[in-house]
């Protein structure tokens, strides 16, 4: 069972990095003017998004899972820390799907939205994971 929990930590830091990072793409393509850097960052968004962020979100998620039925749901079906923990994992996974719009936005050169937006973006990722890492540790309520 630990093997299944060291794996779901490890998926988990390959998908937070993505998220932590493909913003901060977001932010200089967004901030760039020339053809060359323009084509240097659909090329490194789209390797990020989809070779390390997406797997690593779908290996998070097979593991995460796989816990709780072997952990047997029963015996978490009550606990409210575990609750708010998956809501803010639906949460992750709405900004997930945003950060795939944006790249098509940017992939299609169709981005309206200025480098200050995604500056603020960028720091989304980090309260679902605090919060996250709180509730599965302290487990507070």
């Amino acid at each position: 069972m630990l093997w299944f929990k060291a794996l779901h930590l490890i998926f988990m830091v390959a998908w937070f990095a993505g998220l932590f990072y493909l913003p901060r793409l977001y932010v200089y393509h967004a901030m760039s003017s020339d053809e060359i850097s323009n084509e240097r960052f659909k090329i490194m968004e789209r390797k990020l998004f989809f070779g390390i962020m997406t797997p690593g979100m779908v290996a998070t998620l097979i593991f995460g899972f796989w816990m709780l039925i072997v952990y047997d749901w029963s015996v978490y079906a009550h606990a409210g820390w575990l609750h708010v923990k998956l809501l803010l994992l639906m949460l992750t996974l709405a900004y997930h799907y945003f950060c795939y719009v944006w790249l098509l936005d940017f992939k299609y050169d169709r981005n309206r939205r200025s480098h200050i937006f995604y500056r603020w973006m960028n720091e989304v990722p980090v309260l679902f994971l605090v919060g996250i890492v709180i509730l599965a540790v302290v487990k507070p309520f």
